[in-house]
Protein backbone atom coordinates (compact mmCIF):
# COMPACT_ATOMS: atom_id res chain seq x y z
CA UNK A 1 0.00 0.00 0.00
CA UNK A 2 0.77 3.56 -1.24
CA UNK A 3 -0.16 6.81 0.07
CA UNK A 4 -0.45 9.13 -2.71
CA UNK A 5 0.21 12.64 -2.33
CA UNK A 6 -0.18 14.91 -5.16
CA UNK A 7 -1.48 18.03 -6.41
CA UNK A 8 -3.63 18.30 -9.83
CA UNK A 9 -3.81 21.17 -12.33
CA UNK A 10 -5.96 21.77 -14.99
CA UNK A 11 -3.95 23.36 -17.92
CA UNK A 12 -4.87 25.09 -20.67
CA UNK A 13 -4.31 23.77 -23.96
CA UNK A 14 -2.58 26.76 -25.08
CA UNK A 15 0.02 27.35 -22.67
CA UNK A 16 1.67 23.94 -23.28
CA UNK A 17 4.47 24.32 -25.36
CA UNK A 18 5.73 26.73 -22.73
CA UNK A 19 5.07 24.74 -19.99
CA UNK A 20 6.86 21.99 -21.10
CA UNK A 21 10.14 24.32 -21.54
CA UNK A 22 9.64 25.08 -18.14
CA UNK A 23 9.48 21.66 -16.98
CA UNK A 24 12.60 20.65 -19.43
CA UNK A 25 14.61 23.22 -18.05
CA UNK A 26 14.85 22.48 -14.53
CA UNK A 27 17.44 19.71 -15.62
CA UNK A 28 16.30 16.74 -14.38
CA UNK A 29 15.53 13.67 -16.37
CA UNK A 30 12.34 13.83 -18.60
CA UNK A 31 11.04 10.53 -19.60
CA UNK A 32 9.65 9.42 -23.57
CA UNK A 33 5.92 9.86 -24.28
CA UNK A 34 3.47 6.68 -23.30
CA UNK A 35 0.01 6.04 -23.94
CA UNK A 36 -2.06 4.75 -20.91
CA UNK A 37 -5.00 2.94 -21.38
CA UNK A 38 -7.36 2.88 -17.85
CA UNK A 39 -10.35 0.40 -17.46
CA UNK A 40 -12.58 1.30 -14.73
CA UNK A 41 -14.83 -1.04 -13.24
CA UNK A 42 -17.61 -1.20 -11.31
CA UNK A 43 -21.05 -2.85 -9.99
CA UNK A 44 -24.39 -2.33 -11.02
CA UNK A 45 -25.37 -1.43 -7.84
CA UNK A 46 -21.67 0.79 -7.24
CA UNK A 47 -20.54 -1.01 -4.26
CA UNK A 48 -16.80 0.45 -4.67
CA UNK A 49 -18.10 4.32 -5.14
CA UNK A 50 -20.56 3.50 -1.81
CA UNK A 51 -17.27 3.00 -0.09
CA UNK A 52 -14.85 5.40 -1.69
CA UNK A 53 -13.36 3.12 -3.61
CA UNK A 54 -11.68 3.42 -7.41
CA UNK A 55 -10.63 0.02 -9.22
CA UNK A 56 -8.82 0.09 -12.49
CA UNK A 57 -6.81 -1.77 -14.72
CA UNK A 58 -3.82 -0.07 -16.80
CA UNK A 59 -2.29 -0.60 -19.71
CA UNK A 60 0.96 0.27 -20.63
CA UNK A 61 3.54 -1.01 -23.44
CA UNK A 62 2.07 -4.41 -23.07
CA UNK A 63 1.93 -4.54 -19.16
CA UNK A 64 -0.99 -4.51 -17.14
CA UNK A 65 -1.44 -3.30 -13.65
CA UNK A 66 -4.23 -3.67 -11.16
CA UNK A 67 -4.79 -0.39 -9.02
CA UNK A 68 -7.15 0.16 -6.06
CA UNK A 69 -7.84 3.67 -4.25
CA UNK A 70 -9.25 3.80 -1.33
CA UNK A 71 -11.22 6.97 0.39
CA UNK A 72 -8.68 9.57 1.14
CA UNK A 73 -9.05 13.88 1.30
CA UNK A 74 -8.92 16.18 -1.51
CA UNK A 75 -7.99 19.88 -0.37
CA UNK A 76 -8.02 22.52 -3.17
CA UNK A 77 -6.52 20.54 -5.51
CA UNK A 78 -4.36 18.46 -3.09
CA UNK A 79 -5.06 14.98 -3.54
CA UNK A 80 -4.60 12.37 -0.81
CA UNK A 81 -5.48 8.43 -1.25
CA UNK A 82 -4.13 5.86 0.11
CA UNK A 83 -3.53 2.98 -3.37
CA UNK A 84 -2.92 -0.52 -3.77
CA UNK A 85 -0.28 -1.31 -7.18
CA UNK A 86 -0.80 -4.89 -8.15
CA UNK A 87 1.06 -6.60 -11.78
CA UNK A 88 -1.74 -8.63 -13.85
CA UNK A 89 -0.96 -11.35 -16.48
CA UNK A 90 -3.31 -9.95 -18.52
CA UNK A 91 -6.33 -7.22 -19.10
CA UNK A 92 -8.46 -9.50 -16.69
CA UNK A 93 -9.24 -8.70 -12.70
CA UNK A 94 -7.67 -10.85 -10.26
CA UNK A 95 -9.08 -9.88 -7.57
CA UNK A 96 -7.36 -12.30 -4.85
CA UNK A 97 -4.32 -10.26 -5.49
CA UNK A 98 -5.54 -7.15 -3.64
CA UNK A 99 -4.20 -7.88 0.18
CA UNK A 100 -6.92 -8.49 2.85
CA UNK A 101 -6.57 -5.59 4.00
CA UNK A 102 -7.35 -3.93 1.17
CA UNK A 103 -11.35 -4.26 1.48
CA UNK A 104 -13.43 -1.92 3.98
CA UNK A 105 -15.71 -4.25 5.99
CA UNK A 106 -19.42 -5.56 4.08
CA UNK A 107 -17.26 -6.23 0.31
CA UNK A 108 -16.16 -9.10 -0.60
CA UNK A 109 -13.60 -9.68 -3.27
CA UNK A 110 -14.89 -13.05 -4.15
CA UNK A 111 -18.39 -11.88 -4.39
CA UNK A 112 -17.99 -8.69 -6.27
CA UNK A 113 -15.35 -10.89 -9.23
CA UNK A 114 -17.98 -11.97 -10.87
CA UNK A 115 -20.62 -8.85 -10.11
CA UNK A 116 -18.09 -6.18 -12.18
CA UNK A 117 -17.70 -4.97 -15.14
CA UNK A 118 -15.75 -1.80 -17.45
CA UNK A 119 -17.62 0.90 -16.53
CA UNK A 120 -15.62 3.94 -18.17
CA UNK A 121 -11.85 4.53 -19.16
CA UNK A 122 -9.68 7.10 -19.42
CA UNK A 123 -7.23 6.96 -22.52
CA UNK A 124 -3.95 9.83 -22.66
CA UNK A 125 -0.65 10.31 -23.74
CA UNK A 126 1.78 10.93 -20.54
CA UNK A 127 5.41 12.97 -20.34
CA UNK A 128 6.47 12.91 -16.92
CA UNK A 129 10.14 14.83 -15.24
CA UNK A 130 11.41 14.07 -11.88
CA UNK A 131 12.59 16.77 -9.74
CA UNK A 132 14.43 17.40 -6.83
CA UNK A 133 12.93 20.13 -4.76
CA UNK A 134 14.44 21.22 -1.42
CA UNK A 135 14.58 17.31 0.31
CA UNK A 136 11.85 15.64 -1.75
CA UNK A 137 11.46 14.00 -5.24
CA UNK A 138 8.47 15.27 -7.23
CA UNK A 139 7.24 13.21 -10.42
CA UNK A 140 5.19 15.51 -12.72
CA UNK A 141 3.51 13.78 -15.17
CA UNK A 142 1.25 16.10 -18.25
CA UNK A 143 -1.75 13.93 -19.14
CA UNK A 144 -3.18 14.75 -22.95
CA UNK A 145 -6.09 12.68 -23.78
CA UNK A 146 -10.03 12.25 -23.15
CA UNK A 147 -12.16 10.10 -20.26
CA UNK A 148 -15.12 8.31 -22.45
CA UNK A 149 -17.99 6.60 -21.11
CA UNK A 150 -20.06 5.08 -23.77
CA UNK A 151 -20.66 8.00 -26.60
CA UNK A 152 -20.01 10.61 -24.12
CA UNK A 153 -16.67 11.94 -23.71
CA UNK A 154 -14.17 15.38 -22.43
CA UNK A 155 -10.64 16.05 -22.74
CA UNK A 156 -8.21 15.60 -19.96
CA UNK A 157 -5.15 18.40 -19.97
CA UNK A 158 -3.88 18.06 -16.57
CA UNK A 159 -0.55 18.36 -14.63
CA UNK A 160 0.28 16.27 -11.93
CA UNK A 161 2.78 16.39 -9.46
CA UNK A 162 3.30 13.30 -6.89
CA UNK A 163 5.41 13.32 -4.08
CA UNK A 164 7.82 10.12 -4.68
CA UNK A 165 9.77 10.56 -1.34
CA UNK A 166 9.98 13.84 0.70
CA UNK A 167 8.61 16.73 2.47
CA UNK A 168 4.91 17.67 0.99
CA UNK A 169 5.59 21.14 1.90
CA UNK A 170 7.78 20.83 -1.14
CA UNK A 171 5.20 20.24 -3.48
CA UNK A 172 3.44 23.69 -3.10
CA UNK A 173 6.92 24.93 -3.18
CA UNK A 174 7.32 23.85 -6.74
CA UNK A 175 4.20 24.65 -7.75
CA UNK A 176 4.44 28.16 -6.96
CA UNK A 177 7.32 27.93 -9.57
CA UNK A 178 5.18 27.38 -12.18
CA UNK A 179 2.12 29.66 -10.87
CA UNK A 180 3.88 33.12 -11.76
CA UNK A 181 3.70 31.65 -15.54
CA UNK A 182 -0.45 31.93 -16.00
CA UNK A 183 -2.71 29.08 -17.76
CA UNK A 184 -3.17 26.34 -14.71
CA UNK A 185 -5.71 26.36 -12.09
CA UNK A 186 -6.15 23.29 -9.55
CA UNK A 187 -8.20 20.64 -10.03
CA UNK A 188 -10.43 19.05 -7.57
CA UNK A 189 -12.33 16.44 -9.94
CA UNK A 190 -10.17 13.20 -10.87
CA UNK A 191 -10.02 11.89 -13.81
CA UNK A 192 -12.29 8.75 -12.10
CA UNK A 193 -14.73 11.70 -10.61
CA UNK A 194 -15.08 12.71 -14.19
CA UNK A 195 -15.82 9.54 -15.52
CA UNK A 196 -18.09 8.37 -13.11
CA UNK A 197 -20.21 11.77 -13.93
CA UNK A 198 -20.31 10.70 -17.47
CA UNK A 199 -21.43 7.48 -16.98
CA UNK A 200 -24.02 8.47 -15.76
CA UNK A 201 -25.21 10.94 -19.02
CA UNK A 202 -23.67 13.81 -17.56
CA UNK A 203 -26.37 15.52 -15.84
CA UNK A 204 -26.08 18.92 -15.25
CA UNK A 205 -24.30 19.73 -11.79
CA UNK A 206 -26.54 21.61 -9.96
CA UNK A 207 -26.09 24.87 -7.90
CA UNK A 208 -25.37 24.44 -4.53
CA UNK A 209 -26.43 26.61 -1.03
CA UNK A 210 -24.19 27.25 1.36
CA UNK A 211 -23.90 24.75 4.02
CA UNK A 212 -23.89 25.71 7.78
CA UNK A 213 -21.04 24.49 9.03
CA UNK A 214 -21.34 20.69 10.71
CA UNK A 215 -18.32 20.07 13.05
CA UNK A 216 -17.74 17.39 15.11
CA UNK A 217 -19.59 17.12 18.72
CA UNK A 218 -17.15 19.03 21.10
CA UNK A 219 -15.09 20.33 18.21
CA UNK A 220 -12.41 23.04 19.70
CA UNK A 221 -12.25 26.01 18.51
CA UNK A 222 -9.28 25.04 15.80
CA UNK A 223 -10.95 22.40 14.48
CA UNK A 224 -14.15 24.47 13.80
CA UNK A 225 -12.41 27.14 12.32
CA UNK A 226 -10.27 24.14 10.36
CA UNK A 227 -13.96 22.79 9.51
CA UNK A 228 -15.45 26.24 8.61
CA UNK A 229 -12.11 27.02 5.30
CA UNK A 230 -12.65 23.19 4.49
CA UNK A 231 -16.30 23.87 3.81
CA UNK A 232 -15.76 26.69 2.06
CA UNK A 233 -12.80 25.91 -0.54
CA UNK A 234 -14.89 23.16 -1.15
CA UNK A 235 -17.57 25.28 -2.11
CA UNK A 236 -15.66 27.61 -4.07
CA UNK A 237 -13.97 24.60 -6.21
CA UNK A 238 -17.32 22.89 -6.70
CA UNK A 239 -18.99 26.35 -7.95
CA UNK A 240 -15.47 27.30 -9.84
CA UNK A 241 -15.90 23.77 -11.71
CA UNK A 242 -19.62 24.97 -12.78
CA UNK A 243 -18.57 28.38 -13.81
CA UNK A 244 -15.79 26.96 -16.23
CA UNK A 245 -18.20 24.76 -17.95
CA UNK A 246 -20.35 27.43 -18.79
CA UNK A 247 -22.99 28.20 -16.09
CA UNK A 248 -22.99 31.88 -14.87
CA UNK A 249 -25.33 31.31 -12.00
CA UNK A 250 -22.34 29.44 -10.75
CA UNK A 251 -20.20 32.27 -9.95
CA UNK A 252 -22.54 33.42 -6.70
CA UNK A 253 -21.57 29.76 -4.97
CA UNK A 254 -17.29 31.01 -5.90
CA UNK A 255 -17.93 34.25 -4.64
CA UNK A 256 -19.91 32.89 -1.12
CA UNK A 257 -16.58 30.30 -0.89
CA UNK A 258 -14.13 33.35 -1.16
CA UNK A 259 -16.51 35.60 1.49
CA UNK A 260 -16.99 32.54 3.47
CA UNK A 261 -12.90 31.92 4.13
CA UNK A 262 -12.84 36.05 4.45
CA UNK A 263 -15.09 36.09 7.24
CA UNK A 264 -13.24 32.98 8.84
CA UNK A 265 -10.28 34.61 9.05
CA UNK A 266 -12.46 37.82 10.38
CA UNK A 267 -14.14 35.48 13.18
CA UNK A 268 -10.66 34.06 14.23
CA UNK A 269 -8.85 37.35 13.74
CA UNK A 270 -7.32 37.58 17.04
CA UNK A 271 -6.40 33.75 16.85
CA UNK A 272 -4.75 33.52 13.59
CA UNK A 273 -2.76 35.58 11.23
CA UNK A 274 -3.31 35.07 7.86
CA UNK A 275 -2.56 38.81 6.30
CA UNK A 276 -1.23 37.69 2.97
CA UNK A 277 -3.81 35.02 2.38
CA UNK A 278 -6.34 37.43 3.14
CA UNK A 279 -5.14 40.17 0.77
CA UNK A 280 -4.70 37.41 -1.76
CA UNK A 281 -8.29 37.21 -1.59
CA UNK A 282 -9.31 40.73 -1.68
CA UNK A 283 -7.38 41.19 -4.98
CA UNK A 284 -9.03 38.81 -6.99
CA UNK A 285 -12.44 39.21 -5.38
CA UNK A 286 -13.52 42.13 -7.48
CA UNK A 287 -12.20 40.31 -10.80
CA UNK A 288 -14.54 37.90 -10.25
CA UNK A 289 -17.46 40.04 -9.09
CA UNK A 290 -16.88 42.56 -12.75
CA UNK A 291 -20.17 41.95 -14.40
CA UNK A 292 -18.68 40.85 -17.64
CA UNK A 293 -16.02 38.40 -15.44
CA UNK A 294 -14.55 36.00 -18.11
CA UNK A 295 -13.64 32.60 -15.86
CA UNK A 296 -11.45 30.92 -18.63
CA UNK A 297 -9.46 34.34 -17.75
CA UNK A 298 -9.75 34.64 -14.35
CA UNK A 299 -9.43 31.09 -12.61
CA UNK A 300 -5.88 30.61 -14.76
CA UNK A 301 -4.45 33.70 -13.61
CA UNK A 302 -1.42 33.40 -11.88
CA UNK A 303 -2.39 35.22 -8.39
CA UNK A 304 -5.97 33.32 -8.54
CA UNK A 305 -3.62 30.09 -8.65
CA UNK A 306 -0.90 31.31 -5.97
CA UNK A 307 -4.15 32.46 -3.54
CA UNK A 308 -5.64 28.65 -3.73
CA UNK A 309 -2.05 27.23 -3.34
CA UNK A 310 -1.68 29.68 -0.16
CA UNK A 311 -4.68 28.60 1.59
CA UNK A 312 -4.53 24.91 0.72
CA UNK A 313 -0.88 24.44 2.18
CA UNK A 314 -1.97 26.85 4.88
CA UNK A 315 -4.70 24.22 5.51
CA UNK A 316 -2.79 21.46 4.73
CA UNK A 317 -0.10 22.19 7.63
CA UNK A 318 -2.00 23.82 10.03
CA UNK A 319 0.72 26.91 9.49
CA UNK A 320 -1.60 29.07 12.08
CA UNK A 321 0.11 26.74 14.58
CA UNK A 322 3.66 28.54 14.08
CA UNK A 323 2.84 31.97 14.58
CA UNK A 324 0.36 30.89 17.69
CA UNK A 325 2.02 31.93 21.62
CA UNK A 326 0.77 29.88 24.25
CA UNK A 327 -2.01 31.73 25.58
CA UNK A 328 -3.17 31.58 21.78
CA UNK A 329 -3.28 27.88 21.90
CA UNK A 330 -4.62 27.51 24.82
CA UNK A 331 -7.64 29.88 23.42
CA UNK A 332 -7.63 27.54 20.08
CA UNK A 333 -8.09 24.31 22.40
CA UNK A 334 -11.01 26.05 23.68
CA UNK A 335 -14.69 24.81 22.97
CA UNK A 336 -15.96 25.72 20.44
CA UNK A 337 -19.54 26.07 21.09
CA UNK A 338 -18.61 28.30 23.96
CA UNK A 339 -16.54 30.63 21.13
CA UNK A 340 -19.35 30.60 19.24
CA UNK A 341 -21.75 31.53 21.73
CA UNK A 342 -19.97 34.96 22.75
CA UNK A 343 -19.15 35.74 19.16
CA UNK A 344 -22.86 35.09 17.94
CA UNK A 345 -24.32 37.45 20.93
CA UNK A 346 -21.61 39.98 19.21
CA UNK A 347 -22.75 40.14 16.12
CA UNK A 348 -26.53 39.48 16.63
CA UNK A 349 -26.11 42.96 19.11
CA UNK A 350 -24.01 43.97 15.93
CA UNK A 351 -27.35 43.78 13.39
CA UNK A 352 -29.77 45.04 16.15
CA UNK A 353 -27.48 48.59 16.38
CA UNK A 354 -27.31 48.56 12.81
CA UNK A 355 -31.11 48.28 12.04
CA UNK A 356 -32.35 49.21 15.10
CA UNK A 357 -34.42 51.96 13.38
CA UNK A 358 -36.30 53.38 10.07
CA UNK A 359 -32.80 53.07 7.93
CA UNK A 360 -33.54 55.47 4.12
CA UNK A 361 -32.63 53.61 1.06
CA UNK A 362 -29.14 54.94 1.21
CA UNK A 363 -28.48 53.40 4.70
CA UNK A 364 -29.76 50.63 3.76
CA UNK A 365 -27.25 50.38 0.90
CA UNK A 366 -24.75 51.46 3.35
CA UNK A 367 -25.66 48.50 5.79
CA UNK A 368 -25.80 45.88 3.32
CA UNK A 369 -21.44 44.81 3.23
CA UNK A 370 -22.44 44.53 7.06
CA UNK A 371 -24.91 42.10 7.10
CA UNK A 372 -23.30 40.14 4.16
CA UNK A 373 -20.50 39.84 6.56
CA UNK A 374 -22.55 38.70 9.45
CA UNK A 375 -24.67 36.46 7.14
CA UNK A 376 -20.82 34.54 6.60
CA UNK A 377 -20.07 34.64 10.61
CA UNK A 378 -23.25 32.62 11.11
CA UNK A 379 -22.38 30.29 8.69
CA UNK A 380 -18.95 29.97 10.47
CA UNK A 381 -19.92 30.00 13.86
CA UNK A 382 -23.69 28.08 13.89
CA UNK A 383 -23.14 24.31 13.87
CA UNK A 384 -23.06 23.49 17.12
CA UNK A 385 -27.17 24.38 17.12
CA UNK A 386 -30.38 23.09 16.01
CA UNK A 387 -30.29 23.38 12.37
CA UNK A 388 -34.21 24.42 12.67
CA UNK A 389 -33.53 26.81 14.38
CA UNK A 390 -30.51 28.27 12.92
CA UNK A 391 -32.00 28.42 9.59
CA UNK A 392 -35.32 30.45 10.79
CA UNK A 393 -33.21 32.45 12.61
CA UNK A 394 -31.25 33.36 9.51
CA UNK A 395 -34.32 33.26 7.16
CA UNK A 396 -35.50 37.05 8.22
CA UNK A 397 -32.17 38.35 8.18
CA UNK A 398 -31.64 36.33 4.58
CA UNK A 399 -35.24 38.10 2.76
CA UNK A 400 -34.28 41.84 4.36
CA UNK A 401 -31.04 41.12 2.49
CA UNK A 402 -33.17 40.16 -0.54
CA UNK A 403 -35.06 42.91 -0.32
CA UNK A 404 -31.94 45.70 0.13
CA UNK A 405 -30.24 44.01 -3.21
CA UNK A 406 -33.52 43.60 -5.13
CA UNK A 407 -34.35 47.40 -3.69
CA UNK A 408 -37.96 46.28 -2.28
CA UNK A 409 -38.70 48.97 -0.12
CA UNK A 410 -42.41 47.88 -0.35
CA UNK A 411 -42.04 45.04 2.79
CA UNK A 412 -38.94 46.56 3.88
CA UNK A 413 -40.16 47.84 7.16
CA UNK A 414 -42.06 44.90 7.83
CA UNK A 415 -38.66 42.37 7.13
CA UNK A 416 -36.46 45.03 8.82
CA UNK A 417 -39.06 44.41 12.38
CA UNK A 418 -39.28 40.66 12.15
CA UNK A 419 -35.58 40.20 12.01
CA UNK A 420 -34.89 42.50 14.71
CA UNK A 421 -37.57 40.20 16.92
CA UNK A 422 -36.10 36.84 17.21
CA UNK A 423 -34.50 35.72 19.78
CA UNK A 424 -31.06 34.49 18.84
CA UNK A 425 -30.98 30.42 19.03
CA UNK A 426 -27.71 30.89 20.84
CA UNK A 427 -30.07 32.10 23.82
CA UNK A 428 -32.07 29.03 23.33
Amino acid sequence: MNEEIELKFIVQPETLPALRQRLSATGHDGHALRQLTNTYFETDGFDLRRHGIGLRIRQVDGQYEMTMKTAGQVIGGLHQHPEYNVPLPGPMLELQRLPAQAWPEGLSPAALQSRLKPLFTTDFAREKWRVTQGESQIEVALDRGEVSAGPLSEPICELEMELLRGNARDLFTFARTLSDAGGLRLGSLSKAARGYHLQRGNPARAIRPLPLLNPAARATVEEGMSAALHLALDHWQYHEELWLRGDPQAKVGVMEGITLIRETFRVMGNLVRRKATTALLADIMPLIAAEQADPQAICYLPGYLQTKLALTSWLMFSVWQNTADEATRKKLAGAYRQFADMTLARCGAELKVAFGRTLSDEEYLQQLPRLERRLMAFHVLSGAYRPTEVVAYLMHWKALHQSIVQQGPEDREHLRRQALAQVGFWLK
